[in-house]
């Protein structure tokens, strides 16, 4: 199939990008290379994808582009859509919240109508675990309410949910969102704990962790997200003939529209997960304990049992052998030599980088 992935010089996005070139899918690619954070490194997922996989097409294209995403669909008729690009970040929100309402609303909202004026077998799209909010009942499942979001990054998310069930509903495209929990592995966002924690260890920097580090998170290796997705892409749902509109399923539909969790099921405390990156790196952390952060939910654990009904597939690597190849590839990328060896990758012009 021809599969256009959205965000493919992002973490998950090269990460798929790869897995469906050595599969022998036909893969189209979009990214903007913005400097949320180091462009660099985006440059450098996508040329360790072409080393390693094979070229593809890559599309230097913002969402907002309404036009550019038109022709876009228009010339390329995708026969499914990966979308994983989006404003990340839940503090970042805080600061530039109108980032979020250009890419994950307005952005969104063209990769929804590129499907329904050229027809897809499936549209997958990334949500976050970050839509559960306020509710602390874990393990979070798809039927949970998600009502209370804590963040303008968590609501927009649940926007995002909300917008595909009507295109689906409206359009009969077959939508499946999944709600991603605490990504991590080689190639990782510098954002995120992994990366920002490895680097403090290294440098002697102290660490932040707010709540005290009794926050828990449910962490998912990028091995088993990318495996349940691809999965997936293969079994767009279907309407659900047992939905019932007086007791509403929110994770189903009388609309070929799905959601699944997609996680560990494994919650670890902050603490209990600094001290495997302090064993694999070999070396201590000065931490410092912080209040809790205003945005942040207080634990994260997927009940990813709908997803393992369809896929025949549930997460399969534990934290310390996951931080045990992440801290492989930091030392690798991050070591002088391989830093002088790292590609900073083509700039692209405004339409496509080749």
């Amino acid at each position: 199939m021809k599969v256009l992935v959205t965000g493919a010089a992002g973490f998950i996005g090269a990460h798929t990008c790869r897995q469906l070139l050595l599969e022998g899918h036909q893969v189209v690619g979009l990214d903007n290379f913005n400097d949320y954070y180091e462009p660099s490194l985006k440059h450098a997922r996508v040329h360790w994808v072409r080393q390693t996989a094979g070229d593809f097409p890559l599309h230097c294209l913002e969402l907002g582009d309404r036009d550019g995403m038109a022709r876009l669909f228009a010339s390329e008729r995708p026969d499914v859509v990966v979308h994983l690009a989006a404003q990340a970040g839940v503090r970042y929100s805080l600061q530039n919240p109108q980032a979020y309402l250009d890419s994950n609303l307005a952005g969104f909202l063209n990769v929804l109508e590129g499907c329904r004026r050229h027809p897809v077998q499936h549209l997958l799209y990334a949500s976050s675990s970050s839509v559960y909010g306020a509710n602390q009942q874990t393990p979070y499942r798809v039927e949970d309410a998600v009502d209370h979001p804590l963040s303008l990054y968590a609501a927009t998310k649940k926007a995002n949910e909300a917008m595909a069930h009507s295109y689906s509903h409206l359009y009969a495209i077959p939508c499946s969102g999944l709600r991603f929990f605490t990504v991590y592995g080689p190639w990782g966002r510098p954002d995120m704990s992994p990366m920002q924690f490895a680097r403090a260890i290294s440098e002697g920097r102290p660490i932040q962790l707010f709540n005290h580090g009794r926050h828990q998170r449910d962490f998912t290796y990028i091995d088993d997200i990318v495996e349940s997705l691809v999965r997936l892409i293969p079994l767009p749902p279907a309407a659900d003939p047992q939905w019932d509109a007086f007791a509403a399923d929110p994770a189903s539909s009388h609309a070929p529209w799905r959601l699944y969790n997609i996680g560990g099921q494994r919650p670890v405390e902050l603490l209990d997960y600094l001290a495997l990156l302090e064993k694999h790196l070999q070396r201590n952390a000065v931490i410092e304990l912080l209040p809790l952060q205003p945005g942040d939910v207080l634990a994260t654990c997927a009940d990813a049992s709908a997803l393992a009904r369809v896929t025949g597939f549930t997460p399969q690597i534990g934290l310390d052998e996951g931080l045990r190849r992440f801290v492989a590839w930091f030392k690798s990328y991050y070591s002088p030599a391989a830093s002088e060896a790292a590609p900073t990758g083509e700039q692209p012009d405004q339409r496509r980088a080749v």
